[in-house]
């Protein structure tokens, strides 16, 4: 049985400490988070979870009232990058850490402009290109042969597991090496949430998964390795799950 100790680290924390305002919101985490892995983060509701996936894509540093204390590194392109540093220039790293939200949210426009939105912040303005990059991340993500002959249409027309889908495919499309994933399947239902599942696992050979879950029975589905968020403490569980 494979522990994140044993793999190339993707994200390591040592001694860290998240505040917010006097409040301390994680108390003196140490982990790996190894890479082409799926890692799951289970525990109650408010004890830290999406606070500490606020770290791994430096969100934390919009908070004026926040302070991070101790190690917390995430590896880009071989390179660590310091995500306690507010200072830092931050484009280029949430460019390359995805982000899946517990609802699906679709922009108000057609599907393909949804999924081709972050390549025209990203400054791609080759049509040909977006073409090809916007049906690669459909196909990735088993939408196209789904929305191919509407992609005029309005992304809203979608159902709730093809909206999420799609949020996934827009997230893809500039070729992320980290995904975070906060409750992806919530708010869907059992045959919408099994989609998403699969495509999950598919996912994890060309980049890491962070996924943070209430359901036990999504996590030993899915992932490889299990850490428990209780009152901003974050503990290792010792059962793994190979995939």
């Amino acid at each position: 049985m494979t522990t994140a100790m044993t793999e190339t680290a993707k994200i390591r924390l040592a001694d860290f400490s998240f505040r917010y305002g006097k409040t301390e919101i994680l108390h003196r985490l140490n982990a790996e988070f190894p890479e082409h892995r799926v890692t799951a983060i289970i525990g109650p509701s408010g004890s830290g979870k999406s606070t500490l996936l606020s770290v791994f894509n430096r969100l934390w540093a919009e908070i004026p009232e926040a302070r991070v204390e101790g190690l917390a590194q995430l590896c880009l392109a071989g390179s660590w990058q310091d995500l306690c540093d507010r200072r830092a220039p931050s484009q280029q790293l949430r460019r390359k850490v995805g982000m899946v939200f517990q609802s699906p949210n679709p922009l108000p426009m057609s599907i393909f402009r949804n999924v081709a939105f972050p390549l025209k912040l990203a400054g791609v303005r080759d049509r040909e290109e977006i073409t090809g990059r916007v049906e690669s991340a459909l196909r990735r993500t088993l939408l196209w042969e789904e929305v191919k002959e509407r992609l005029a249409t309005d992304a809203r027309s979608l159902s709730g597991g093809q909206q999420q889908r799609l949020c996934i495919a827009r997230s893809l499309i500039l070729e992320p090496e980290v995904l975070l994933l906060d409750e992806p399947t919530s708010a869907l239902d059992w045959t919408a949430a099994a989609g998403i599942e699969e495509l999950l696992i598919g996912l994890k050979k060309d980049c890491t998964l962070v996924l943070v879950s209430h359901y036990l029975e999504q996590v030993e589905r899915l992932a490889d390795g299990v850490f428990e968020m209780s009152g901003g403490i974050l503990r290792r569980l010792d059962s793994t799950y190979s995939r």
